[in-house]
């Protein structure tokens, strides 16, 4: 359809199929002053060509000879009404001026300037006194030839602005390029006819049609991100639909930024699936003030905005829960199993398995979406994985499986000792429990009303609601919160990225608790803490009783019971190896000794269910002092 901005553009078809749309898009009975009418007759919304010698005097007027491409376009039409629908009069050979910062412009612009402006700001705020002004008649709007700035083929850019667009000044290649923009803004206003206007359809509109179609069935055989270049040419025009199709593309790649869906969310057959994800976004953002989303509800029945603020309620609650259809449905509840223990790369394979027998909803749906709001299938989304989504085939169309992603969880513990973007655990405490399910976590490791599992949250929204509402604060009572899952074939784990201080002398351990009926072993690490001393402390029970422990404090280690060899402490103490080198040999010791792991992508970017210890210190003995802190 559109050309690139190296390819000259045919002026003659290219203004006589712009004349031939405008003119049919014109009501009948609309009044028009003679010029649009006579336009509007002769379907051509330019002028006689301009002779060389009218563009040589006004060459030799203004001091400068015109760019190609606006050249060109004289020759072919001297001037030009309704360029887009705010340039009512585009001048010709005669009109072409010197700005000379008529309009007071440059003076604005230069005052928005900072101190430390550069040459390229200072020179974009000149445009007002170099420029050349190209707009004869326009609802406010500016448009100027920059003589300054030329190109290798001897083009100047044009820029526009218009006062109420709050935007800055808009850079065009070329004059042909600014045509082409004007062309397509004209599209995207008349794509949606208001009452009484005829409908939109002409060679253009079919054709772009027609290339959303294809971009349809592309993205469903797996060229997403192919399909969603054609797609965003078609929006530029504003063809309905163009935007909500390739939004699904877009949302997928981790893209949320001006990605609402528009035209297809509002319909009942896709609201049940692309909802989740627009407010989800919504909900992420908007401090509980709903106004946008009503925005981009415009035109939806009332079932569609009812469906729309029930599933706000849930995704702020944390309670939203994904489902789908057939094969795609029941892998859909196996990922999500999965993930609600830590697998993340388990789900994600489980879905991508299940992906090619998935089925769209209707034409406009092109993959799955509304699993990303999701609380626990939320979270295995990356743009790698997205990308892997979107390149699989699916909906019934055939095509070429991607290579799979490569997981994001690495084999064993030694990753807690090396920081990542997204953690740096300077201190950290888990108890590993071989044989016993997560769900039974909390009765070997919590009493009373604490010993249950609550909802899936982020490590962030743990601490914000569950801690944000403590009034008392103990320096003896040590009650851990902790994320909870499966840390292989075999152990389940409850983890502690945030933990207090060690207290060496009232420290007890939880190992022999846990592992009751069974084996436990209890890690809390400090080597790198940077809030005291480095420690670290590592206890093995079996049948409810400890069989051996290490602690490593102050620079000297205790132990007791037999400690087996991989793991003794004088391996890794008794150097002077940094504190991430020695933290690592040992997790990768315990690693190895018992064969566990702990899932990062859960821990530091999903959603766990958690659980409140009992105390890891013991209570304070006679003669100790200690300090409670109420508050309110």
């Amino acid at each position: 359809m559109t050309k690139t901005a190296a390819t000259p553009l045919d002026w003659h078809p290219f203004l006589l199929r712009w004349s031939g749309e405008w003119a049919d898009s014109l009501p009948d009975d609309a009044g028009r002053d003679e010029a649009d009418e006579a336009a509007r007759r002769d379907r051509w919304l330019g002028f006689p060509p301009a002779s060389e010698e009218r563009i040589a005097a006004m060459e030799a007027r203004l001091g400068r000879r015109m760019p190609p491409s606006y050249r060109e376009f004289l020759q072919v039409s001297d001037g030009w009404r309704h360029a887009g629908e705010f340039i009512w009069l585009l001048a010709g050979t005669t009109d072409v001026r010197r700005h000379d910062n008529e309009s007071g412009l440059a003076d604005l612009f230069e005052e928005y300037l900072d101190d430390d402006a550069g040459p390229d700001e200072r020179r974009d705020a000149d445009i007002w006194r170099r420029g050349l002004q190209l707009d004869v008649e326009s609802d406010i709007t500016h448009v100027l030839l920059d003589p300054e700035d030329v190109d290798e083929d001897g083009e100047w850019p044009v820029y526009t602005w218009a006062s109420w667009r709050a935007e800055a000044p808009e850079r065009h290649a070329n004059f042909a390029e600014f045509m082409r923009a004007m062309y397509r803004e004209f599209h995207s206003l008349h794509a949606r006819p208001a009452d009484g206007e005829p409908e939109f359809a002409n060679d253009t509109t079919r054709e772009l049609d027609a290339l959303m179609e294809q971009a349809r069935l592309e993205a469903l055989r797996g060229y997403g991100e192919r399909a969603v270049h054609a797609l965003d040419e078609a929006k530029e025009y504003g063809r309905p639909r163009a935007a909500g199709l390739g939004d699904q593309i877009r949302r997928l790649l981790g893209q949320t930024y001006m990605v609402y869906f528009e035209d297809v969310v509002t319909d009942p057959l896709y609201a049940p699936e692309l909802l989740p994800a627009l407010v989800a976004e919504h909900a992420a953002h908007s401090s509980r003030d709903d106004s946008t989303l009503k925005y981009h509800l415009r035109g939806a029945g009332d079932d569609v905005v009812s469906l729309a603020y029930a599933t706000l309620e849930q995704v702020r609650a944390g309670t939203y829960r994904y489902t789908a259809a057939g094969p795609f449905g029941e892998a859909v509840e196996r990922a999500r199993e999965r993930a609600r223990w830590g697998d993340t790369d388990g789900a994600w394979r489980t879905l991508l398995g299940a992906l090619p027998e998935w089925q769209p909803l209707g034409p406009d749906h092109l993959a799955p979406l509304g699993w990303v709001a999701d609380p626990l299938l939320g979270t295995l989304l990356t743009p790698e994985r997205g990308r892997e989504l979107l390149s699989t085939p699916r909906g019934g169309q055939a095509g070429e499986a991607p290579d799979p992603t490569a997981g994001l969880d690495p084999d064993g513990l030694a990753w807690l000792a090396d920081p990542g973007p997204d953690h740096d655990l300077t201190s950290y405490r888990f108890v590993l429990v071989e044989d016993v399910e997560p769900e039974d976590l909390p009765g070997r490791l919590a009493d009373g009303d604490e010993a249950a599992l609550r909802v899936p949250m982020s490590s962030a929204e743990v601490r914000r609601r569950l801690l944000g509402g403590q009034r008392e604060f103990s320096s003896y009572d040590d009650k851990a919160l902790m994320a909870v899952g499966r840390a292989g074939t075999r152990w389940s784990f409850a983890f502690d990225g945030g933990p207090a201080d060690f207290h060496r002398q009232r420290f007890v351990s939880p190992a022999a608790a846990a592992g009751a009926g069974t084996r436990a072993v209890v890690v809390w690490s400090g080597l790198r803490n940077w809030r005291g001393e480095p420690f670290f402390h590592l206890s093995v029970a079996q049948d409810g009783a400890e069989q051996y422990a290490f602690t490593y404090a102050d620079g000297e280690i205790s132990r007791t019971g037999e400690i087996p060899g991989a793991l003794d402490p004088d391996r890794f103490f008794g150097s002077r190896a940094e504190a991430a080198e020695t933290e690592r040999s040992l997790l990768e010791a315990v690693t190895a000794e018992f064969g566990v792991r702990l899932p990062r992508h859960a821990l530091m970017n999903g959603r766990l269910h958690t659980l409140t210890t009992r105390s890891w210190t013991r209570p304070p003995g006679d003669g100790e002092v200690y300090a409670v802190v109420s508050i309110g």
